[in-house]
């Protein structure tokens, strides 16, 4: 079960992190997986460990935040290798800040990688999808989308948005065999947090850390591994009647708070 055989699968974002466990979960249950990423070093270097362990994955320096660019680079892999079957909309960032404190170059920032990065991407693969049959899409938002947390204006109004695309994109696509969900994380321990928590809780990292542990009912944060496994059964044929579904693997953050 759950099975990629044969699949080629897009994860943007893909070179660190929750795309990273993606991918390499992905790639060892047989799909050939094509990284897009704008960070050439981290890509390249997972691609490189990757393909050390005989898994099948590519790496394309790529920004989602670029309209035509993305246009030309998701023509190029379809050309290169042939019909892909799933788009994971992974790429994001994150920041501090409320309505208030929020600069408009800051808003405008989070919302060309969270949201637009989304639409840039699937506007370039859906037709090509659709015209091979379908596929699926899954998108990773946030918990966020689905209640207030702090300070977090900007990235929760783009998480809101890939929330709501996931429905729209369901409901257009359904009758051309394309699936699209959601996923929905809570706090997942990866090298962004560490860096986030540095950057921005200098003073108090041990503390902060500790924190974000203890804000999930289950008493920690997830892992790239825990997420990668639910996209895993999202983007298999298992789920072949899952669609327009939201889903929170967030340790009981939403249901349990």
């Amino acid at each position: 079960m759950f099975r990629l055989d044969g699949k080629t699968a897009i994860v943007t974002g893909g070179g660190s992190g929750i795309g990273r466990g993606i991918v390499e979960l992905f790639a060892k249950q047989g799909a050939t997986v094509v990284i897009l990423d704008r960070d050439t070093a981290m890509g390249e270097k997972t691609r490189a460990e990757l393909e050390k362990e005989g898994l099948e994955v590519i790496y394309v320096a790529a920004d989602v935040t670029d309209h035509h660019g993305m246009m030309d680079c998701i023509e190029s892999i379809w050309a290169e290798q042939g019909p892909v079957e799933i788009l994971v909309n992974n790429a994001g960032i994150a920041h501090i800040g409320d309505a208030a404190t929020t600069s408009e170059e800051d808003f405008d920032r989070v919302m060309a990688v969270n949201c637009k990065g989304v639409y840039n991407v699937s506007h370039a693969v859906l037709p090509r999808m659709a015209s091979d049959g379908g596929g699926v899409i899954l998108n990773i938002s946030s918990t966020v989308a689905w209640f207030g947390l702090a300070d977090r204006f900007a990235y929760t109004a783009s998480k809101g948005a890939v929330t709501a695309m996931t429905y729209s994109i369901a409901k257009d696509f359904v009758d051309q065999n394309i699936r699209c969900n959601a996923i929905l994380p809570g706090r997942i321990h990866t090298p962004f947090v560490d860096g986030f928590v540095k950057e921005n809780f200098p003073d108090e990292q041990e503390q902060t850390m500790q924190r974000l542990s203890d804000y999930q009912p289950i008493g920690r944060m997830g892992t790239p591994f825990e997420l990668a496994s639910a996209a895993l059964y999202l983007c298999s044929d298992e789920a072949s009647f899952v669609t327009g579904s939201i889903h929170a693997i967030d340790g009981g953050t939403i249901s349990l708070r």
